[in-house]
């Protein structure tokens, strides 16, 4: 009976509370890309498009789409940090999502209909960014887990 306790006690795997904080941040940003004044040229918004000039601070240039896209993204961390497996799985898996975005946002014209994100400088930056630190907290959260086990 004491080993389930202390087990139930125990704080999350470190990596558990990393896709949560990744999660939240991803809610958060969703969110916030919603509000008029913390997203500047607000009015300008689209669902889709390099024509959204709707900017979150003022940096990111963000849509409709964008900001469900972080939302959905933001409830998947929070889904797959109930195990540590889901976890490492959200924060690598969705680290290499955010290299080929930035790949992406590097080679396609920001003024054409491929930049349907839509995407910009800052943008590109941050997912880059993103994606090495995700990758990066996903596998060093996780290192010589297997050979405990």
């Amino acid at each position: 009976m004491a080993t389930r306790t202390s087990a139930r006690t125990r704080a999350p795997h470190p990596v558990r509370r990393a896709a949560q904080a990744v999660g939240v941040v991803f809610l958060l940003v969703g969110v916030l890309g919603f509000i008029p004044g913390i997203t500047s040229d607000y009015g300008s918004m689209r669902f889709a498009g390099h024509e959204s000039e709707a900017k979150l601070l003022g940096l990111f240039q963000v849509s409709i789409l964008h900001n469900l896209v972080h939302l959905a993204f933001g409830v998947a961390g929070l889904a797959l940090a109930r195990t540590v497996s889901g976890a490492r799985t959200y924060l690598v898996g969705g680290g290499a999502l955010y290299l080929v975005l930035w790949l992406y946002g590097l080679v396609i014209d920001h003024d054409s209909g491929a930049n349907f994100v839509p995407l910009n400088s800052a943008d590109n930056w941050l997912h880059l960014f993103l994606g090495v630190g995700m990758i990066a907290l996903g596998f060093l959260l996780t290192r010589g887990d297997r050979a405990r086990r």
